[in-house]
């Protein structure tokens, strides 16, 4: 009988949410009052601000309603500004308060140890090469 250990895609799951757990405690240490996801959603603005919500929520593998719920927490933080598009009144224009890009920089030297210690010991050619298969993976699913 197979066992869940054996099973990649068991493996794959367990250190993701190992992963997850391991960063939320150590920002939740540094008392930055984010979380993994709210963290996710304010990088993306960042990066991409134009995104509308529906995209947001591809960006960050979660469902509309939640990543609309989590943006509800980060405009009641006051760490992202939600205003109407001027010329859809059904979509929102998203920008990060200076409070969020404060918060941001604030994380991201912990965010960075948090890759390296989880990294730590995994060569660069190991790196790519996980990163080979994991897209090969997602081609074959699409």
């Amino acid at each position: 009988m197979e066992q869940l250990e054996q099973i990649i895609f068991y493996t794959l799951e367990k250190s993701i949410k190992s992963y997850r757990q391991f960063a939320q405690q150590s920002i939740s240490k540094k008392k930055l009052d984010i979380t993994i996801d709210q963290w996710l959603i304010l990088k993306t603005i960042q990066n991409k601000p134009d995104l509308t919500q529906q995209q947001i929520a591809v960006t960050v593998f979660k469902d509309y309603a939640s990543v609309t719920r989590i943006i509800e927490i980060l405009v009641k933080k006051k760490v992202l500004k939600r205003d109407f598009h001027s010329s859809d009144r059904r979509r929102f224009n998203l920008s990060i308060t200076t409070q969020g890009l404060k918060i941001l920089k604030d994380s991201a030297p912990v965010i960075q140890s948090n890759r390296k210690k989880a990294l730590n010991g995994v060569t660069n050619s190991e790196i790519e090469m996980l990163k080979k298969v994991l897209n090969k993976i997602i081609e074959n699913c699409n």
